[in-house]
């Protein structure tokens, strides 16, 4: 028995446009690694956990020119249990010089390493609240990926903070616990009004600017933040900013964008920002309104290499389109609904990976985003192991929690499978669920409260699927044996191999395309429960060709579908290369030849030849798969993929 193989895309062979995706997806990844080296080592306070942090103000003094900052923090905060005194995290080398409460009394306080305790006047009942202040002053020690930096651009002095998630006690007593959010906040900047050349500093930090006052050489802007917030989400910058500003209005919505950069980038910066405002409208309409479309959205120029998605204002080292959307998607995912635990940061990564792609496929076409997708599988698949939600072991070690290959690509994935298993209707309402859930959000959630979520809207038990894709390692491999044993139907048999031993079957909603030999296409798809599975699939043509999962929707690697030979076509000609680049050319023609016709996938003709039956010119196809058709004199044809590198 004769077989014709198909396979899906080696992995030697991909797009430009693919590489420059995985390209750009790795550098976020890397930087928010980096972000995270030291807060892996870093053990939240047990000695912070009898009280809630209520409402903070922050009264800063800085000058960009200076690495150093003064102020005084103003806590409200409401005692869980009975208390009389109350410890911040403050790092050791910062001064305290004076806390007292809402009466102007003096409390006393004493210093421990990283610790402040401040002994209150009085003992407080579990639910009684209470304010002090705190007023110190020091040179904040950068905790090696910039908490607090102080630096030049193009020779003008900047401050910049970086605190995700536990550099903020480097430059601000607070309490520097993931699982406690404040419920407001207020920034006061004062800063030097101009910088050392005599150019404006223009103050920065989350929330909406409520006012901008001058004393002397001296300014002061207000920010004022009203919805929840960790303490390692506030951030605050100054230097002598370009200030781009816009307004946004959108499905009701209407708010200030804001965008911060150095002069220097100012060109191109606007340029690229304009990207901001369509990629708000499609996260909006996907997933629920902005979160803080009672304030503002914008981005702040920084020196660094990635991003960190400060509520309301994204620090960026740069303005790509890619990073642009990543970014923007922690407003939702990781800043609204924070994932629980480090198991789970796939709920964060994932998803913000996942509407970097959603804006491919809405703002490029289906084409790119089969790129963005068989990128993704291709990283996924170049281990035969690896799991998407971490085991305890896998959060001792950052480079694991914070993977490109599984916490980011295969969350992805994962993610574009659940949709394409649910629908779009339910996938999106059963996200915009999650997000709205008010046990959720502006909190904290964990696999299970997404699952719930995802199980509630469509009415399926998502268990296997779970257990398969996002608690089991690695992926299968599908083998198809395809007859046609009549005109009118083909009958698949399927069968799959798993790359590791935790999964020993992936139930999985598999896609198939059948080729005929005039250009004719049925997709379709196939519920693969079990080895040895027969489908019989209805078509009205003969079929001389199958791909299994062509527009890489799957994770898998190297599936193969077998045509019977009954189907196959004598070869009347060779072309070569196929994969090429700018031209094939044809050999060991059989029959004279009337003309030759290239189709792409949705059956349009895009190239014609009539007259040179030796060479045809495909350099200006774009990157894809195609369909090369040779219609011969005797009114026969004969069908063939051709794949355009």
């Amino acid at each position: 028995m004769k077989y014709l193989y198909l396979f899906l895309f080696f992995i030697a062979f991909q797009s430009t446009f693919a590489q420059q995706l995985v390209d750009e997806d790795f550098e976020i990844c890397k930087a928010e690694r980096l972000s995270a080296e030291k807060r892996i080592q870093f053990v939240p306070n047990s000695n912070t956990g009898n009280y809630d942090v209520d409402t903070q103000e922050l009264n800063l003094q800085l000058d960009p020119s200076v690495a150093y900052i003064e102020g005084v923090i103003t806590t409200t905060f409401t005692a869980k249990q009975s208390l009389s005194s109350i410890i911040f995290d403050l790092a050791a080398n910062m001064q305290v010089n004076e806390v007292t409460n809402s009466s102007n009394q003096i409390l006393s306080h004493s210093r421990s390493g990283d610790e402040l305790t401040i002994n209150l006047n009085t003992t407080l009942a579990a639910g009684q609240t209470y304010t002090l202040s705190v007023d110190y002053e020091g040179n904040p020690i950068s905790s090696g990926f910039g908490s607090f930096e102080q630096t030049t651009h193009n020779g003008h002095e900047v401050i910049w903070t970086l605190s995700e998630p536990y550099g903020a006690k480097a430059w601000w007593p607070c309490k520097q616990d993931l699982n406690d959010k404040i419920e407001s906040v207020d920034i006061f900047l004062t800063v030097p009004r101009f910088n050392s050349n005599n150019e404006e500093n223009i103050p920065v930090a989350n929330g909406l600017e409520v006012s901008n006052s001058f004393i002397g050489n001296s300014k002061t802007v207000h920010f004022s933040h009203d919805y929840p917030i960790p303490a390692y989400l506030i951030a605050v910058a100054v230097t002598n900013y370009a200030v781009i500003n816009n307004n946004y209005s959108f499905n009701g919505m209407n708010f200030p964008l804001v965008d911060y950069v150095y002069p220097e980038n100012l060109t191109s910066a606007s340029q690229d920002l304009q990207e901001t405002a369509p990629i708000l409208n499609l996260f909006s309409t996907l997933f629920g309104n902005y979160p803080y479309e009672n304030e503002k959205y914008g981005h702040a120029q920084f020196g660094w290499g990635g991003g960190m998605e400060h509520t309301t204002i994204s620090f960026m080292g740069n303005f790509s389109r890619g990073l642009i959307a990543h970014e923007m998607a922690h407003q939702w995912f990781g800043d609204k609904v924070t994932c629980g635990s480090w198991k789970d940061i796939w709920l964060n990564e994932g998803f913000a990976t996942y509407l970097s792609g959603l804006v491919v496929e809405d703002f490029d076409g289906a084409s790119a985003f089969n790129n963005w997708k068989e990128s993704k599988v291709l990283q996924i698949t170049s281990q035969p192991d690896g799991a998407v939600y971490l085991s305890d072991g896998d959060t001792l070690s950052v480079g694991r929690i914070f993977s490109g290959r599984l916490s980011y690509s295969k969350g992805a994935m994962v993610l574009h499978m659940l949709r394409k298993k649910l629908g779009d209707a339910d996938f999106y309402q059963a996200t915009q669920n999650y997000l709205d859930d008010p046990a959720l959000a502006y909190g904290y959630a964990k696999t299970p409260d997404f699952r719930q979520k995802l199980e509630q809207q469509s009415g399926l038990s998502l268990t296997e699927f779970f257990d398969d894709w996002i608690y089991g390692e690695g992926f299968p491999t599908f083998s198809a044996y395809v007859t046609q044993p009549t005109s009118s139907s083909v009958t698949l048999t399927l069968n799959q191999t798993q790359s590791h031993p935790s999964v020993s079957f992936f139930e999985t909603l598999l896609p198939v395309r059948l080729l005929g030999a005039n250009g004719e296409i049925l997709d379709t798809t196939v519920e693969h429960t079990s080895n040895n599975q027969q489908f019989t699939i209805p078509v009205n043509f003969t079929v001389i060709d199958v791909e299994i999962d062509p527009q890489y929707d799957v994770i898998t690697l190297n599936s193969t579908a077998n045509l019977s030979i009954s189907n196959a076509k004598t070869e009347l000609f060779k072309v070569y290369p196929n994969p090429a680049q700018d031209k094939i050319y044809f050999s060991q023609v059989q029959k004279p030849i009337q003309h030759i016709e290239i189709f792409d996938l949705n059956g349009r003709s895009v190239i014609t030849e009539k007259q040179n039956f030796k060479e045809v010119n495909v350099e200006s196809l774009s990157q894809g798969i195609y369909l090369l058709k040779v219609n011969f004199e005797d009114a026969t044809s004969t069908t063939k993929k051709l794949i355009k590198e």
